[in-house]
This record gives structure tokens, sequence and C-alpha cells, in this order.
């Protein structure tokens, strides 16, 4: 038993709990021979696990915390030494009086989208640093990411969800990480890599913009990692010029993401990422009910779960390339709409939903007038100045500035109301609505 005073390694004096997870606790403490005032982790992974497996993880965690050391960088929590106590591996850290991103998130909600690419880009530094060094972080979340009063923000927990998980998916076929902020490839069974630490900072940013992870939360951690093996995704509304950038990160084949040193650059200066490339979305699921935003940031304890069942579903349902979005209730009409003209068994109406200086957010809503719907287009002439970066709930077809977006397989068959959206780039404010026209077929 751990207490308030004990020395660690002859050195470390303990002075208070700091906070605790289900990895371990972390102790502020004073270092006697050097004098300043440290971070003291006790891990306990080998209680966690159970059995003969602990001591193979604390070995494991060793290893891995001495490689975790040499990263040097200003926005990553330094790792001084790594000893044991009480037969416990035990990782002495710098102290950062801070506030981690989630205890943020509880008190404001959501955070502007200037101040989260912020955030994001001293994140992506560190974790470009990692990669460099040839260290996978595993579990990107905003309880990870701690942010300082003068706005310095650093990332801890270097290199020990890898660890665990070296152990864990080898031995007992269980997965560590923080199933609302894994990649999609790791939530079905695969290896984590530097592509899936990308997706999980996509995820971390998504939730501070948006105030909840991008596939929601669930208490029922099999579903929730079902959910995120499909990469089907709630589409940012709130993210605004961060959407096409959020929207990468997310992708969910890992070879279409970009490297965190390009998320670093992105975030840091603001740049739009490269040309959506029109691809065909597919099945949706119904939008998860309304929570708490406590209730996401409760959720988001590490986890240890089963992924057999995952693993075996997400192998049959494949993965698709672009980020699959969930399809939302429909928004209340607002007056920047326009309506299709045509006399047709369908209509479309086209809705601005969110604009920012160099681009905006569109859903368009297709209804059947009279009969059902065995198939539909939407057409229109794109404004100038204007590029879509990103649907949708829809197969976009493009010529030159005519636009047309099909029906996607699951969303063929109309019986009342469907709907697609998108991101576009504009040269200025106030984009330009077009005329749409909706053709049955």
């Amino acid at each position: 038993m751990t207490n308030k005073d004990d020395l660690v390694a002859g050195r470390y004096r303990l002075a208070g709990r700091i906070g605790r997870g289900a990895m371990g606790v972390v102790w502020r403490a004073h270092d006697e021979r050097l004098d300043r005032t440290v971070a003291v982790k006790l891990l306990s992974f080998g209680a966690a696990l159970g059995g003969t497996d602990g001591e193979q993880v604390d070995a494991r965690v060793m290893r891995e915390a001495r490689l975790a050391a040499r990263i040097q960088h200003p926005n990553a929590i330094q790792v001084h030494d790594v000893v044991e106590h009480e037969g416990r591996p035990c990782l002495i850290m710098e102290y950062l009086p801070s506030e981690s991103l989630s205890a943020v998130l509880n008190d404001r909600g959501t955070l502007p989208a200037d101040e989260v690419a912020r955030i994001g880009a001293q994140i992506a530094g560190a974790l470009a640093a990692a990669h460099e060094v040839g260290i996978v972080h595993r579990d990107i979340k905003p309880d990870n990411v701690l942010i300082a009063p003068d706005g310095t923000v650093k990332i801890t927990d270097f290199g020990i969800s890898r660890a665990v998980g070296d152990a864990t998916m080898t031995s007992n076929g269980i997965i560590a990480g923080t199933p609302a902020f894994l990649a999609p490839e790791v939530a079905g069974g695969g290896k984590a890599g530097f592509p899936s630490d990308v997706y999980s900072l996509g995820s971390t940013l998504y939730a501070a913009t948006e105030g909840m992870p991008p596939f929601g939360v669930d208490d029922n951690t099999i579903a929730l990692l079902l959910k995120v093996s499909t990469g089907e995704i709630t589409p940012p509304r709130q993210s605004g010029t961060l959407s096409p950038l959020l929207l990468w990160l997310l992708r969910p084949d890992p070879s279409e993401r970009p490297s965190m040193r390009e998320a670093e650059d992105y975030l840091a200066t603001g740049k739009q990422p490269p040309e959506f490339q029109p691809r065909t979305a597919t099945m949706t699921l119904p939008p998860p009910k309304p929570r708490r935003r406590g209730a996401w940031l409760a959720a988001a304890a590490v986890l240890l779960v089963a992924v057999g069942l995952v693993v075996g579903l997400a192998i049959n349902r494949g993965r698709p390339s672009q980020p699959q979005v969930l399809q939302e209730p429909l928004i209340v009409p607002s007056s920047r709409t326009t309506t299709s003209r045509a006399q047709s068994t369908c209509e479309a109406e086209y809705r601005i939903t969110n604009s920012w200086p160099d681009g905006y957010e569109a859903l368009v809503t297709v209804r059947a007038k009279a009969t059902r719907l065995n198939g539909w287009t939407v057409s229109w002439t794109l404004p100038g100045g204007q590029r879509i970066t990103n649907l949708w709930n829809g197969t976009l077809s493009q010529d030159g500035t005519s636009i047309q977006v099909a029906a996607a397989q699951w969303n063929t068959a109309v019986e009342s109301s469907t709907s697609f959206g998108f991101i576009a780039g504009t040269n200025g404010p106030n984009p330009v609505k077009p005329d749409v026209t909706c053709t049955a077929r």
C-alpha cells in the first residue's frame, strides 16, 4: 500500500495524489536528490490483467518506458527515470501544473476551431517526434492531453499503452485502449501503428469541437467497438474550417491519412487538405441518442475489452476508404435554401447549414412527392469559385461545374425522404446557393 510521504527508489518523496486511472496512480513528488517537483506514476498492469501475465506486462512496460524516455520535444511530458516500487514498475516524469483537455471540455463543453487547431498542432508535433523514433502512442485521448495556464499543451503516457497492447493481444486476445478514440483497424483487432495515432488525434480534436467523439458513446463496449470498426462517423457540425482536415485525419483507410508531421503542418498553418476524390458512400446507421457530455468523459477511461467478435464482423464488413458519415436528423430549414423546380416525382431542398470565410457545409434533402422512389439523382451547377471537398450519403459525379449526386446503395429506395451532405470550399463568404433538380428513376 502506497501512502503520502513514502520514499520511492530512495529518492522521490510522495506528496499527494494528482490522478488515478485503470492503469495506475499518479503522484506529485519531491526529488530529494535534485530538489525539484516531479510526477510519479505507479503502474498496476499486472493487477489489472491478473495471473502470471502481470510479470510479462511489467517487463514490457519497463522496456517501453525506457524507449519513451528518448523523446525530446517541448510538447511531450518528459520521462526522467524508470524505477520499481513495491514490486511494481514506476515512471518518474516531468511535473506540469495543468488541466487535462477532458477537464477543460467538461467545463466549457466545446472549443472554437482555431483554439482546437492550436492545441492539435502542439500535440501533433510531439507525436511526430515520437513516430520518428519508432514509438506509437496507442492511447491518444483528451485525458492524455495536458494544458498549462500559459497555453502550452503536452501529451503524456507515451509508450505505455503500446506495451500493454503487445502483451495482451498476443496472449489473451484482448485490446488495450479507449474505444471511443480508437482507429477502425484497431477496433477491428488489427495492429496499431502510426496511422492509428493520426486517427486518434482526429477523434480527440473532433471531440473538442463537437463535444463528443466521432462515434458517440455507448455503455456497451462491444457495440461501440463494432461501430468504430466500420468507420461510420457523425458529421462535424461546429468545426468550421477545420472540418475538411478532421475528415482527412479520420479516413478509415490508414494509407489515406496524412502523416503526423503533415497533420502538424496543416494544423499550424491552417492550410486546407488535398482535394477530395469522389467516392461512393455506403451504409449509414441511425443517429446516436443525445448524451450529457460528462458521460463520454467518464466513458473515456482506459478499458481492456474482448475483441474476438469485433474482429470477425469487421472482416466480413470490409472497410471503406472515405469516412462514412451517419445520417443526422433533418435540420430545421433556414432562409438559405433552394428547392428543385423540375416537375418530377421527387424534389430536393438544398440548405447551407454552416459556413466560414472560405467554405461551407450543405445538406440536401430528397423527398418522394407521390410514390416510392427506386432511385434518384440531384443535379446542379456549382457556382464559380466553389469546389466540393467531401461528400457523404451519396455518389458524386462531376464534369467541370456540373454536379450530379446519385443515391448510395443503402438509400436508393425512398418512401418519404433521405438526405446527403457535403463540405465545399469557396473564394469568399456568403456562398451562392444554386438551383437544384431532382430526377427520379
